[in-house]
């Protein structure tokens, strides 16, 4: 990823780059066309001071016609050469290419003009050549010109784009840390800086009008969380003690008793299913933000203990392998429940004999117990989906580990190998 500002400065950068590279050629016809004028001028202001000054010296014929071979000889730039008078023509303007006295084999450019004068009674054919530079000097002068602008401007870019960085998005960084910090479970409202950017002073109002909507509707699931745990248990807790009394009460029939305990099963799975939906409700809310170092192994040993008349009373043979000494920082109820689910998972779905298979080395936790086939992926770890069709599963047992584990950025999963199903958790 990048950020927003060096995106604009990457095309930017690339626009000025494609700018500069068409104005290349551009530049060489402009100053070409340029200096050519220029010295077609010169050539010219340089025909007319000959003229001047010849037609000033009032020479006569011989002694001029003696002046020009001088003048041809010192002034290897021009020639003057005496015509006659059948052959004058208007002035001429052309390019020529001489070899260089000086690199063998190496041309110049000439810019020529040709001109003819009447000095006294005699036409004289004044020729003037001007050098041109060589194109490809001129070409490659203008390329590294370019390619020096082009640099200094890509520093700039880079130099202002860091000063409007830091100074236009300092309203943004101030709403941003805000929100980094901000925590639903605080109960506590931000107020965002003032700004004078009217975008960022329009953001920071939406932002306070969604977290002030979001804390009333989390207050109002709080309040109905904690009514819901006080209101449903209680019944629940009743219900439950006078089915136990009417059971163990003299005279009651056969045909009672039964449809006392077809009353007893469900009103004990709705009581579990209480529990866990509020267990969920609550991880949701971040209710249980107080934390401690806890080591894995020995809350895995405890949990392992509570649940041995379980594993006793289901028959089932237990394979610990277990490491003491990996800390972890969480809140001891929801690692408690965590193990707690996973092993009464075991303990529901393992067959009479069988074995299950218990590890804690390092940060890793796996659980196994003997299947039949692999469980389907999809909706495993979702709410109300039963992996079997025993009817005492909640459906919820899967769904609170995996809560945990998003609300601690722990990795769960699971495989199905060598006729086991495998339960695994990355602290």
């Amino acid at each position: 990823m990048s950020k927003l500002l060096n995106r604009q400065l990457k095309l930017f950068t690339l626009f000025a780059f494609f700018i500069l590279i068409a104005s290349v050629p551009v530049y060489y016809l402009v100053i070409n066309q340029i200096w050519v004028e220029e010295l077609d001028e010169h050539n010219k202001f340089i025909r007319d001071e000959v003229q001047s000054k010849l037609s000033a010296a009032s020479l006569k014929t011989e002694k001029l016609n003696e002046i020009t071979e001088f003048w041809n000889a010192l002034e290897p730039g021009t020639k003057l050469e005496a015509i006659d008078s059948t052959k004058i023509c208007e002035d001429r303007i052309y390019e020529i290419q001489k070899e260089d006295q000086q690199d063998a084999g190496e041309f110049d450019r000439y810019r020529v003009l040709s001109s003819d004068l009447k000095v006294g009674n005699q036409y004289y054919r004044l020729t003037v050549e001007t050098n041109l530079e060589e194109a490809g000097e001129m070409i490659g002068t203008i390329a590294l010109l370019t390619i020096t602008f082009f640099l200094l401007m890509f520093l700039g870019f880079v130099f202002l784009n860091k000063r409007i960085s830091a100074r236009v998005w300092k309203p943004f960084r101030s709403t941003l840390d805000h929100l980094k910090g901000f925590r639903l479970s605080d109960e506590k409202a931000i107020n965002f800086e003032e700004t004078t950017v009217v975008e960022f002073a329009e953001l920071n109002r939406e932002l306070e009008k969604l977290i002030s909507n979001n804390l009333e509707a989390y207050q109002k699931q709080k309040r109905f969380v904690e009514n819901a745990s006080h209101e449903l248990q209680t019944p629940l807790a009743i219900l439950k003690s006078k089915l136990e009394l009417l059971m163990q009460s003299e005279g009651l029939t056969d045909k009672q008793a039964e449809l006392v305990s077809a009353i007893s099963q469900p009103l004990s799975r709705m009581t579990r299913l209480n529990k866990n939906l509020l267990i969920l409700a609550k991880i949701e809310n971040q209710q249980f933000m107080d934390a401690e170092e806890l080591d894995l192994g020995d809350v895995l040993q405890e949990n392992i203990q509570l649940l041995q008349d379980y594993f006793l009373a289901a028959g089932l043979e237990l394979k610990e392998e277990i490491q003491l000494g990996k800390m972890v920082r969480a809140n001891r109820f929801l690692l408690e429940t965590l193990y707690s689910n996973l092993l009464t998972n075991a303990i529901k779905f393992a067959g009479s004999g069988d074995r299950v298979n218990i590890s804690l080395k390092g940060e890793i936790f796996e659980i196994s117990n003997v299947g039949e086939k692999e469980l389907s992926a999809e909706g495993l770890f979702e709410r109300f989906t039963n992996v079997s069709e025993n009817d005492r599963n909640s459906g919820l047992g899967l769904a609170i580990v995996k809560e945990i584990c998003t609300f601690y950025d722990w990795k769960l999963t699971y495989r199905f190998e060598e006729k086991r199903h495998v339960f695994s958790v990355t602290f």
